[in-house]
């Protein structure tokens, strides 16, 4: 973070499971996915077809060819027509979308659950095979597959924002944040959850928007008002880079800056983070100010998993009701608790209780460090 110097420590932060896609061998080839597109967007897990082979992306990616990029993963060679595309009926039935199904019509942008069944603008209809913030069906076999419909259609996913499985709607995120860049998207912010799914989800409703209210006041304060996507002092960014860590600073000296909702830097922590999430920051740092999703799950990543120079997580402090303080704490420690600064605390805790009021939740206590 811009003003915050973990412990080299980072470094060895055990890596959780990313999503990885084994692809199993086949003594027949298999089917194409949806062709590959050098304007589409592809994160982790998602697959793409390109000269006869299937491939996985390992990261996000876009504009870099299958084949001669490292961020692609060679599944072998595909026959057939293109991922999505296929299969959309059976028998003699094709791909009408007779009058009997009740499938919403998918809306890109919409958060779908796994086992939704959507009505494609072909006029075929897909099933979510996992959550996704709307991706498009065609250019994803790992979010979605071709499907019949059985009339019933799934549900539609979340239009306002509530049906997302998140404590903050839509409407409440927009309230609480109405100059925010338009970077920092709710869509984004859901999509990055699954990387942490017990964060605002434990210890109860009360206790969730509790969390929810700290992490977004937090955020609030250190983007001001999710404005900044990248760290204003400019001046800063060549300091970054710590080159006694053995993998030292591949992107370049002034690359690890600080980015995002709490402003990761540092390389030793854009390499912790990477390999938590199963994305290589070290390398592209870049993309957390590219990719929202990214951006959202790295702050995720501090909030879950990092004490920094506190003695305990953010969402430890909030699930074991240690109090608001707490979380400050283990962002800023003694440069803004014990005295060190107390106004910019008091601007923490305003927000922080300016977002529990909207959320209708009490603050709790030990709100200050």
């Amino acid at each position: 973070m811009s003003r915050k110097s973990l412990l080299a420590s980072l470094a060895a932060l055990a890596v959780a499971a990313a999503v990885i896609v084994p692809f199993a061998s086949s003594a027949s080839a298999a089917t194409c996915a949806a062709a590959w597109s050098s304007s589409a967007v592809y994160t982790g897990g998602q697959s793409a077809s390109y000269n006869g082979r299937n491939y996985l992306a390992r990261w996000w990616t876009q504009n870099e060819t299958p084949g001669r990029a490292e961020v692609w993963t060679d599944q072998g060679t595909c026959t057939g027509g293109s991922g999505g595309g296929t299969g959309g009926g059976t028998g003699g039935g094709g791909t009408g979308g007779g009058t009997t199904c009740t499938a919403a019509t998918w809306t890109a942008g919409t958060w779908y659950t796994a086992g939704t069944v959507v009505r494609y603008t072909d006029g075929k209809y897909y099933v979510a095979e996992h959550d996704n913030p709307g991706y498009d069906p065609l250019i994803s076999t790992w979010y979605w597959d071709p499907t019949t419909c059985s009339g019933t259609g799934g549900g539609t996913g979340g239009g306002g924002g509530s049906t997302s499985g998140f404590v903050v709607s839509e409407a409440q995120f927009n309230q609480m944040f109405p100059s925010r860049n338009g970077f920092y998207t709710y869509q984004g912010l859901v999509a990055a959850l699954s990387a942490y799914p017990q964060f605002a989800s434990a210890g109860g409703a009360t206790i969730a928007k509790q969390e929810a209210a700290a992490f977004l006041a937090n955020v609030d304060h250190e983007t001001g008002g999710l404005v900044y996507i990248r760290e204003i002092n400019t001046a800063n960014y060549p300091h970054y880079c710590d080159t006694s860590q053995p993998y030292g600073c591949p992107a370049g000296q002034a690359a690890y800056y600080g980015r995002g909702p709490i402003q990761l830097s540092w390389n030793f922590n854009y390499k912790a983070a990477g390999d938590a999430l199963g994305i290589d920051l070290l390398r592209n740092p870049y993309l957390v100010e590219q990719d929202s999703a990214v951006a959202w799950k790295t702050a995720l990543w501090y909030w879950n998993t990092q004490s920094g120079p506190g003695t305990m997580t953010p969402h430890a402090a909030m699930v074991n009701q240690r109090g608001f303080g707490e979380t400050i704490r283990s962002i800023n420690g003694s440069i803004e608790c014990n005295g060190g600064n107390p106004a910019q605390v008091q601007s923490r805790v305003a927000k922080y209780q300016q977002f529990t009021s909207l959320l209708g939740v009490a603050p709790g206590g030990n709100l200050s460090c």
